[in-house]
């Protein structure tokens, strides 16, 4: 019989009692740093009033929308933005204002001006389909918004009021 004594680190199971705790260390101090990085992943680009618990946001913008029955289809192909008017409520021959929101990083949000054109509005621009937008579309005074978002991928998204007529 071979009684040989084996150094303990030549032992496998002491280097899996040893890389348990030291890997459950790291993923700690990873979580924590990125805990701490500014920015939320839940932001909304919204003024937003808090009083206590309570957040409030002005909602007029979606009414009048919802009013005027005003609906939009963004497509967005070959570095061209259009946007297709849905609903007789627009006024055709003002610019419109884009805002594409990323879902998670506010550096990357971006604010479109389309011009109109004979089917609606257009602008120069190509958008980076590798995740997804929200989107929110207004005239340039701010009196309407509808809101809509852009899956990853994809090339077409309805935007309308996001709250109904009443």
């Amino acid at each position: 019989m071979n009684d040989q004594h084996r150094h303990p680190l030549r032992e496998p199971m002491v280097w899996v009692v040893i890389a348990l705790p030291l890997a459950a260390v790291i993923a700690s101090i990873w979580l924590v740093v990125l805990s701490s990085r500014g920015g939320s992943i839940d932001s909304v680009a919204d003024e937003v009033q808090r009083t206590g618990q309570i957040q409030t946001t002005d909602l007029g913008p979606d009414e009048r929308a919802a009013q005027l029955k005003l609906g939009a289809v963004l497509q967005s192909e070959e570095g061209v933005l259009r946007v297709f008017p849905v609903g007789d409520g627009f006024r055709r021959d003002e610019p419109l204002r884009l805002q594409l929101l990323h879902p998670y990083s506010e550096d990357a949000d971006q604010v479109i001006v389309l011009e109109p054109d004979k089917l609606g509005w257009h602008a120069a621009h190509a958008l980076d389909a590798g995740h997804d937008w929200n989107l929110q579309l207004g005239d340039e005074a701010g009196s309407w918004r509808l809101r809509g978002r852009l899956p990853r991928g994809q090339h077409a998204a309805h935007m309308g009021p996001a709250l109904e007529a009443k």
